[in-house]
């Protein structure tokens, strides 16, 4: 069975200050996906923090997939690229690139948003948007180039 860790990235989430709503939207993703949600976190915009729990959940709770929603835009405080590429082994930047190209009909924005994809270990790790109107938006250009990379990182090789 595939599992799954969602990682919400937001110093003022993490504080109290609303409800995650991304969160939610990731592991309804993920359940569509065939998963089952192992964890959840909810982390301040925290580079060592952000690294620790991907870290954890790739390598220690093994999960096949580990979705993070926030921390990728351009403010100072957006650091979760950073905490990802640290963490990963090989990006996949077709990912990215076809979320920025999803979002591109919704915002003139688009081109700000840094995310990342890649694996690590037997995990694959995903930057998604903090906004959960966004996350619909990508994920439904993404959902199934997800399920054959999970295949193929899962060493089924009858995916190609």
């Amino acid at each position: 069975m595939l599992r799954a860790a969602i990682l919400t990235i937001s110093t003022s989430k993490a504080a109290g200050a609303g409800e995650d709503e991304s969160g939610p939207r990731l592991a309804a993703l993920a359940e569509e996906l065939g998963a089952e949600i192992a964890g959840r976190d909810l982390i301040a915009d925290e580079r060592a923090t952000i690294e620790q729990r991907l870290r954890h959940w790739a390598l220690v709770e093994r999960c096949g997939l580990v979705l993070t929603t926030g921390g990728t835009g351009v403010s100072p405080s957006d650091v979760t690229p950073e905490a990802t590429l640290a963490v990963i082994e090989r990006e996949i930047p077709g990912i990215a690139e076809a979320m920025r190209d999803a979002s591109r009909e919704h915002t003139p924005n688009w081109m700000l948003s840094r995310a990342v994809a890649g694996v690590c270990a037997s995990s694959l790790v995903v930057n998604f948007p903090g906004s959960p109107r966004s996350i619909e938006q990508v994920a439904n250009a993404l959902r199934p180039a997800l399920a054959h990379a999970l295949a193929l990182i899962a060493g089924d090789h009858a995916a190609h």
